[in-house]
């Protein structure tokens, strides 16, 4: 093979029209990542872009939005307890799950239905 994958750039996750103030409130208020400026040519699209360095993440408009329910990104995470009981007391629905043995994980959804695993980095 005369390739090789070398790194993930961002992921993009749809979310519906206006809806920035509900995406930033999430993706920075509770998830931690800072917002960052869409470039010009694309602002005018809507959505918004979040990241902290290594984990980077897209939302875009999307005309006939609909939820990814069973596709979605798995984020490591330091300090687990710390961000689920942040996630809980914010009144977002974690559900651990356990079918991994050896493998601390739940899922939550965005806003607005998009599903999110978060494993814990120390497993």
């Amino acid at each position: 093979m005369a390739h090789r994958l070398v790194g993930l750039d961002h992921i993009q996750l749809a979310m519906p029209a206006g809806k920035e103030a509900e995406a930033e409130a999430f993706y920075s208020g509770l998830l931690g990542l800072v917002r960052l400026e869409k470039p010009q040519p694309l602002a005018a699209r809507g959505g918004c872009w979040f990241s902290n360095g290594p984990v980077v993440i897209h939302l875009g408009v999307e005309a006939d939005f609909r939820p990814a329910r069973k596709a979605h990104p798995a984020l490591l995470v330091d300090g687990f307890d710390g961000l689920t009981d942040q996630l809980a007391g914010a009144g977002v629905a974690v559900r651990p799950d356990t079918d991994l043995p050896g493998v601390r994980r739940c899922y939550v959804d965005d806003p607005f239905g998009n599903r999110i695993e978060l494993i814990d980095q120390a497993r």
